[in-house]
């Protein structure tokens, strides 16, 4: 299974994304860009061959003469088509009353803010957290001003240290609630596996460019000890 995706510009368009209801969304900056010369082809290839070497700890090191902003879009687009699927294999299982607040357990709870609808740091039910988030990602990634499209047009200045950690710590709250609250589900749908890929190279990926704090991390550090 390819568990790494492709942000492109350019030539080529980023992987479709999945949205909640695991229909591929199609957006005007993805259609009709499939061509296997440029780049970003390239590097999609050369995940999957790294890849194919059982090997997590070298697929996350950026190719040599990559722009590490690229490889980090390329990454959160995978991710974010990983989590949205791993959540709907269990979702009829994380409702109102199963889960009716963000959480890790007992200790760490997550309330939705995005400066928009919510203002202020608000408790809701996991899935209706996990459904704001999403919707909240994709809206990211349709930005093109946070994701550029356009060959040569660069990266926000903020991109590493604001943009895209605030993506992969809200998503790190995902596989954490996962963990904690449905990996029984997870395993009965067969899924255990495809989980603890995804959330190894996760935590790979984010510690090595240190784009999620050890205090996020805090939350699911049994897990990765177990999974190292």
């Amino acid at each position: 299974m390819n568990f790494l995706g492709l942000w492109t510009r350019g030539m080529t368009s980023r992987p479709n994304r999945r949205g909640m209801d695991s229909v591929a969304i199609n957006n005007s900056a993805d259609a009709g860009r499939t061509g296997t010369g440029s780049v970003q082809y390239q590097l999609r290839q050369y995940a999957e061959s790294t890849l194919g070497k059982a090997s997590l700890h070298e697929a996350v090191l950026l190719p040599e003469g990559e722009s590490l902003d690229e490889w980090i879009a390329c990454h959160i687009v995978d991710f974010y088509n990983h989590v949205n699927m791993l959540f709907m294999s269990v979702s009829h299982h994380c409702t109102d009353e199963t889960c009716p607040k963000m959480c890790a357990g007992e200790s760490y709870v997550y309330f939705w803010r995005d400066g928009v609808t919510y203002k202020e740091p608000t408790p809701v039910p996991a899935n209706k957290y996990v459904r704001l988030l999403m919707k909240w990602i994709d809206s990211q990634l349709d930005d093109t001003r946070l994701f550029p499209v356009d060959l040569g047009q660069p990266f926000p200045a903020n991109f590493r240290p604001e943009i895209a950690s605030q993506i992969l710590k809200r998503m790190l709250r995902v596989y954490a609630h996962l963990y904690w609250h449905h990996y029984p589900q997870i395993c009965q749908v067969g899924l255990a596996t495809m989980l603890n890929t995804s959330f190894t190279h996760f935590t790979l990926f984010v510690t090595k460019y240190k784009l999620v704090s050890d205090t996020e991390l805090q939350a699911v550090k049994d897990v990765i000890k177990i999974l190292a």
